[in-house]
């Protein structure tokens, strides 16, 4: 099997035919046709048929559209990290939701990139659903975000930080001192980042609980664009704790009362078993230290003495 071979077969289960595969490839049909009876010979199956209803893969031409895959990340990561070594360099991707890549990733990375003066670290934003197949295909090195939930039993999880969502709107909002229930919740304007627009999270996991209607909310770019609209009083948000503490404490957002106004939820880091030298193994490990905390909180920039994490002691008589 050739790396052409497997890019025409990736692109055919992509694209669901020969000739819209083709035309991704900008090769012609005819090329694309070669490749699969190339690989059909070589491996004795069929791969698949044509249907009225488009393409059948069999058993075997699926197992090989899951290796396809995993084997041209492969190459594309080891040219990378081929291009990397000749200049003496190591490179780190990593797949990241938007709340945690626009707010914690920022102080974590940079202090992590100090502790190795020979590491680049690239860092994209990436679905959540995605991150599985991100790293067994090896296109990201490590993921974080949310609970990965059962991850492929080729996938290792660790929790990073303990992080909660609450609710805030402009001093001048019609809820500002008054408690929330789950209707007048439902009912107002909810201004929220990109993190609203994915499946997993915490922040799709609010507005399914209290059942915000999609015609309630609005999404921007970014979770900063989205505070701005709310301190102007258009509407209701969700953030991160750490992020709006300054804003409440100088009166410019008020904290929501009520029965769901706060949501605790911990990010995760996902990479690949068995995993335990790599950079991405050592940011799994470091991401949960104290120093790491602070610097995801507060900026790689705060001395790290002057992090006092909360400690709470229940005794029981």
């Amino acid at each position: 099997m050739t790396p052409t071979q497997l890019r025409a077969y990736s692109a055919v289960v992509r694209q669901g035919s020969v000739k819209q595969a083709a035309a991704g490839l900008g090769v012609s049909e005819s090329a694309v046709s070669l490749h699969i009876g190339q690989l059909r010979k070589e491996l004795g199956d069929q791969l698949f048929t044509r249907t009225a209803a488009g393409l059948a893969f069999t058993p075997g031409g699926l197992r090989l559209a899951s290796r396809a895959t995993e084997l041209l990340g492969l190459q594309d990561r080891t040219v990378l990290e081929v291009s990397a070594a000749g200049r003496g360099r190591r490179l780190l991707r990593i797949a990241a939701s938007s709340l945690f890549a626009e707010h914690a990733a920022p102080g974590l990375l940079e202090l992590f990139a100090k502790r190795a003066a020979d590491l680049d670290v690239e860092l994209s934003v990436r679905n959540p659903a995605h991150f599985e197949s991100l790293l067994l295909s090896r296109s990201a090195d490590i993921a974080i975000g949310p609970h990965p939930g059962a991850p492929d039993p080729a996938l290792t999880s660790r929790p990073v930080m303990n992080y909660r969502v609450i609710l805030t709107v402009a001093p001048g909002h019609p809820l500002a001192g008054i408690p929330a229930g789950p209707q007048r919740l439902r009912d107002q304007l909810w201004l929220l980042g990109p993190s609203a627009a994915t499946e997993a999270g915490v922040v799709p996991s609010i507005l399914r609980r209290l059942g915000v209607p999609e015609d309630h909310q609005q999404i921007f770019q970014s979770h900063a664009a989205a505070l701005t609209e709310v301190k102007r009083g258009k509407g209701i948000t969700a953030g991160l704790s750490f992020t709006i503490a300054q804003d409440v404490a100088r009166g410019d957002l008020v904290h929501l009362t009520g029965p769901q106004v706060a949501f605790d939820a911990v990010w995760h880091s996902l990479l690949l078993a068995g995993d335990s030298t790599s950079p991405a193994a050592e940011l799994s490990r470091f991401a949960s230290t104290p120093r790491a905390i602070q610097a995801m909180m507060r900026g790689a920039g705060v001395t790290v003495g002057h992090f006092k994490p909360s400690i709470h002691v229940t005794l029981w008589s």
